[in-house]
């Protein structure tokens, strides 16, 4: 392996002391061939993976370390490097010209995206075959779909890696299966099996438990061997956990009913599978006969009917929301309003703009997302309205403590990661989750499905034993969907 020699080697120190529990999974992982730091969101991953890659560049004779996150994270990367290091990281993006330079060069800390080392397989094989280096990589619940060709790609240079690390707060981002790619990426099916669909089959929050014991038993015994299985190479903190003191955080259910035209299109859809709207001054017909086109479809009525047919009537959400941010301001306070749908997005920062908004949601771009975090930071900005798609990793708002979610999906990784961007160091107040339902919809499938999630991640990733598990675990999603749809069949 050739070396990789600088003039002047930068001082590999950090700036900072770590916290106790930080310092500990440092020293747990850093002379680990692979790990995997499963820190919950919030409590500094970014520190420990930083303080990781000063051990291995001065102590483990690397040449480099490679860090991978999601675009829009890259530029926090670079400032916490700034805040905690004197070390600069080269970054490779889509200039063909700067990643050259980057590859030949002498760098000690490159920072990437997922997709850029898709992009530059082949220079990274041949990079990799000349260098010591290691990767860690951010957010790795990216690679949980063992059959994309994204994660294929990561697959394939694993073994290229001296060092390889991964770090999620969510390593269960949906369902227990989730876990398995990220696994394999560092130890090829040893802990968990080579086999992915094996895996899933015995893993699988199927609607099939809702009424079979025999299959919820097999299933909670599957997922409660998970965490044993990666123990030894994995670190785990909760915020439960009693490692730092944060503020309490409540979950608030706001509910209210369906406004006349709006219970009418969501039965339409429901019960007939199709429904005649209007949309862009046309009346046509909306076929949702396909199953997870019609759950979409109800929760963008239950959201705001008029993402369906314009000629609806308001939300019956809206004015329950008029309400929430009018008491949240009146007590001086903060607060973020999130929706799956940019319409809301667009809608209520316009509406309410009188009251001091921003707004982030996946049409802007990264600069634009950034100056409305900033300005959030400021006194006269009292709301922030956006999607989880777009910013819920990576942002700490804890100028907030206030999070209301207008609408959900089916993911639980948007879910904690959007509710955590203001329940993480340095909240001071009581923090508050208020979740917005319209009774008897299907707003109430989705907090029994997301909650049922987030039971079996829990079990899944060592949060809770198998008692506790069992003594919270409900399956009845399962038959309130085929309720809802009135079919026999249905996972999201």
């Amino acid at each position: 392996m050739k070396s990789n020699k600088l003039k002047r080697e930068p001082k590999y120190i950090a700036k900072f002391k770590a916290f106790p529990y930080q310092q500990e999974a440092v020293d747990a992982v850093k002379d680990l061939e692979y790990a995997a730091i499963f820190h919950e969101q919030g409590l500094g991953k970014t520190k420990i993976a930083i303080d990781v890659l000063l051990y291995w560049l001065s102590k483990c004779s690397m040449d480099t370390a490679l860090i991978v996150t999601k675009k829009q994270l890259v530029a926090n990367w670079v400032n916490e490097f700034k805040d905690h290091t004197s070390i600069k990281p080269a970054v490779l993006n889509t200039d063909k010209n700067n990643n050259y330079r980057i590859f030949c060069g002498p760098y000690r800390v490159v920072l990437t995206n997922f997709e850029t080392l898709e992009t530059e397989k082949q220079q990274f094989e041949l990079y990799l075959k000349v260098r010591n280096v290691g990767i860690i990589i951010d957010e790795s619940a990216k690679l949980k779909n063992p059959n994309s060709k994204l994660t294929k790609t990561y697959f394939e240079l694993a073994p290229l890696f001296q060092r390889r690390i991964i770090m999620t707060g969510t390593p269960v981002a949906n369902r227990p299966y989730d876990i398995w790619a990220q696994i394999y990426f560092l130890d090829f099916g040893e802990s968990l099996g080579a086999d992915f669909n094996e895996f899933k089959k015995e893993t699988d929050l199927s609607n099939k438990l809702s009424r079979n014991t025999d299959l919820q038993k097999e299933f909670e015994d599957n997922i409660s061997q998970i965490f044993n299985r990666i123990s030894s190479f994995t670190v785990r903190e909760t915020k439960n956990s009693g490692i730092i003191t944060l503020p309490d955080k409540v979950y608030i259910q706001e509910v209210t009913e369906f406004n006349r035209m709006q219970e009418e299109l969501y039965e339409r859809i429901r019960t007939e599978l199709y429904a005649e709207v209007v949309r862009d001054g046309e009346r046509y017909i909306d076929d949702s006969s396909a199953i997870v086109k019609r759950l979409l479809r109800l929760i963008q009525v239950t959201s705001n009917p008029k993402l369906v047919d314009e000629e609806c009537e308001a939300s019956a959400k809206e004015p329950l929301l008029d309400e929430l941010i009018q008491k949240i301001l009146a007590n001086g306070e903060k607060c973020i309003v999130w929706s799956n749908f940019i319409e809301n997005i667009d809608y209520f920062t316009k509406k309410y703009q009188d009251l001091g908004t921003v707004k982030i949601h996946g049409k802007m771009n990264m600069d634009a997302r950034n100056r409305s975090v900033q300005k959030f930071h400021d006194d006269d900005i009292r709301i922030l309205f956006a999607t989880p798609a777009s910013a819920k990793e990576g942002l700490t708002l804890t100028m907030a403590n206030h999070v209301i979610f207008y609408d959900r999906g089916f993911s639980l990784d948007d879910y904690l990661q959007a509710q955590d961007r203001i329940h993480r160091i340095s909240q001071k107040k009581t923090c508050y989750v208020h979740n917005i339902i319209i009774k008897d919809s299907i707003d109430e499938w989705v907090d029994l499905l997301l909650k049922a999630k987030q039971n079996a991640a829990a079990l899944s990733q060592g949060d809770i034993s198998l008692g506790d598990y069992q003594g919270v675990a409900d399956y009845s999603f399962g038959d309130i969907v085929k309720s809802i749809l009135e079919f026999e069949e249905v996972d999201e």
